[in-house]
Protein backbone atom coordinates (compact mmCIF):
# COMPACT_ATOMS: atom_id res chain seq x y z
CA UNK A 1 0.00 0.00 0.00
CA UNK A 2 1.17 3.66 -0.92
CA UNK A 3 2.33 5.33 2.08
CA UNK A 4 1.33 9.31 3.20
CA UNK A 5 2.22 11.92 5.41
CA UNK A 6 0.22 14.46 6.95
CA UNK A 7 0.74 16.93 9.73
CA UNK A 8 -1.53 17.53 11.76
CA UNK A 9 -1.78 20.53 14.60
CA UNK A 10 -3.87 19.52 17.68
CA UNK A 11 -5.37 22.49 20.01
CA UNK A 12 -6.86 22.55 23.38
CA UNK A 13 -5.54 20.91 26.98
CA UNK A 14 -2.74 19.18 24.85
CA UNK A 15 0.42 20.81 26.36
CA UNK A 16 1.35 19.42 30.20
CA UNK A 17 -0.82 16.30 29.97
CA UNK A 18 1.48 13.70 28.57
CA UNK A 19 -0.27 14.29 25.01
CA UNK A 20 3.27 14.21 23.51
CA UNK A 21 3.92 10.56 24.91
CA UNK A 22 0.83 9.41 23.77
CA UNK A 23 1.07 10.01 20.55
CA UNK A 24 4.79 8.27 20.94
CA UNK A 25 2.15 4.64 21.96
CA UNK A 26 -0.16 5.25 19.48
CA UNK A 27 2.54 5.67 16.64
CA UNK A 28 3.93 2.17 17.80
CA UNK A 29 0.90 0.38 18.21
CA UNK A 30 -0.17 1.69 14.86
CA UNK A 31 3.50 0.92 12.97
CA UNK A 32 3.45 4.96 11.74
CA UNK A 33 6.37 6.75 11.72
CA UNK A 34 6.91 10.82 12.77
CA UNK A 35 7.24 13.20 15.12
CA UNK A 36 5.25 15.34 17.88
CA UNK A 37 5.88 18.71 19.13
CA UNK A 38 4.71 21.22 21.10
CA UNK A 39 4.11 24.68 19.84
CA UNK A 40 4.53 28.35 21.18
CA UNK A 41 1.01 28.68 21.23
CA UNK A 42 0.18 26.07 23.45
CA UNK A 43 -0.76 23.47 20.49
CA UNK A 44 0.89 20.38 19.39
CA UNK A 45 2.04 19.34 15.90
CA UNK A 46 2.68 16.01 14.59
CA UNK A 47 3.65 14.74 11.67
CA UNK A 48 2.81 11.09 10.99
CA UNK A 49 3.49 8.36 7.98
CA UNK A 50 2.31 5.89 7.04
CA UNK A 51 -0.19 3.90 5.02
CA UNK A 52 -4.55 5.22 5.02
CA UNK A 53 -4.92 2.50 7.12
CA UNK A 54 -2.23 2.74 10.17
CA UNK A 55 -2.72 6.56 10.07
CA UNK A 56 -6.21 6.20 10.95
CA UNK A 57 -5.84 3.41 13.61
CA UNK A 58 -2.79 6.29 15.07
CA UNK A 59 -5.62 8.91 14.75
CA UNK A 60 -8.54 6.77 16.46
CA UNK A 61 -5.92 6.07 18.85
CA UNK A 62 -4.95 9.97 19.98
CA UNK A 63 -8.97 10.71 19.99
CA UNK A 64 -9.12 8.06 22.51
CA UNK A 65 -6.20 9.82 25.21
CA UNK A 66 -6.16 9.75 28.61
CA UNK A 67 -8.40 11.47 30.99
CA UNK A 68 -6.06 14.71 31.21
CA UNK A 69 -6.05 15.17 27.22
CA UNK A 70 -8.29 17.29 25.86
CA UNK A 71 -8.91 18.15 22.08
CA UNK A 72 -10.76 21.33 20.99
CA UNK A 73 -9.90 21.11 17.14
CA UNK A 74 -7.65 19.89 14.46
CA UNK A 75 -5.86 21.46 11.16
CA UNK A 76 -4.57 18.84 9.09
CA UNK A 77 -2.99 18.77 5.90
CA UNK A 78 -0.87 16.29 3.50
CA UNK A 79 2.83 16.73 2.73
CA UNK A 80 5.30 15.01 1.14
CA UNK A 81 6.45 11.67 2.25
CA UNK A 82 9.85 10.85 3.67
CA UNK A 83 11.14 8.03 2.32
CA UNK A 84 13.92 7.26 5.09
CA UNK A 85 12.16 8.14 8.12
CA UNK A 86 12.33 4.88 9.85
CA UNK A 87 10.81 5.32 14.06
CA UNK A 88 8.43 7.97 15.61
CA UNK A 89 10.03 10.62 17.68
CA UNK A 90 9.33 13.14 20.27
CA UNK A 91 10.73 17.00 19.64
CA UNK A 92 11.37 19.48 22.45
Amino acid sequence: MEKKRLELHYYGRVQGVGFRYWAHTQAIRAKVTGWARNEYDGSVTVQVQGTQDQIEIFMQGIQTGNRYIRIRSLEQKEIPVEPSERRFGVRY
